[in-house]
């Protein structure tokens, strides 16, 4: 029951607008910003890449038909832009190595990341020669496992410019002088 003191509900509302006074519209908030773009990604250079090293794995594995190199074999490579000069001043061993990597005794997978981080960081520090060694060690069927994939690897980098084994007093065969494009 209602006595007769208490207002309608209808004034209720009216009361409260009384109550508050003039009220004013606020402006919309600013549109949030937009989600930044994904970084670029090299997808080609990393497909490439990712078929190296599957291309490597089978041929260590012995999954492919293609035979590598040999033990005695001499691994010499030089980019169109480079003069057969070069290599051959490079296979006397005219150019000094700056610095080394030694790959003796290391897995395959232990081998190719750190002969691709030890080629990054030359190539970050402005060295222009480098040696690896990889000595000549074989897989069970005779084929020398570093050596073949020192050899692709190699030749898939855009920052080699050559490559030729090294001569017998800084390890023959079993070790590689390579010429890197400096910054």
């Amino acid at each position: 029951m209602s006595t007769g003191s208490e207002p309608p509900e209808d004034d209720d509302a009216a009361l409260f607008r009384a109550a508050i006074g003039p009220v004013r519209a606020h402006q919309a908030d600013a549109p949030p910003p937009p989600r930044p773009k994904p970084r670029a990604r090299a997808r080609m250079a990393e497909r490439d890449d990712d078929d190296a090293r599957s291309e490597f794995r089978r041929l260590l594995d012995g999954t492919s038909q293609e035979i590598g190199l040999l033990a005695g074999d001499t691994l010499r490579y030089r980019h169109d832009e480079v003069s057969p000069q070069v290599l051959k001043r490079l296979a006397r061993g005219e150019y000094a190595a700056q610095d080394e990597l030694d790959l003796h005794h290391a897995t395959v997978p232990l081998a190719e990341a750190t002969l691709r981080r030890f080629l990054a960081e030359a190539r970050d520090q402005g060295i222009a020669c480098v040696r690896i060694i990889h000595g000549k060690g074989f897989h069970a069927d005779g084929t020398p496992v570093l050596k073949n994939l020192v050899d692709r690897l190699l030749r898939q980098r855009a920052d080699v410019l050559a490559y030729h084994s090294a001569p017998a007093a800084q390890g023959g065969t079993g070790a590689v002088l390579v010429l890197l494009r400096t910054r």
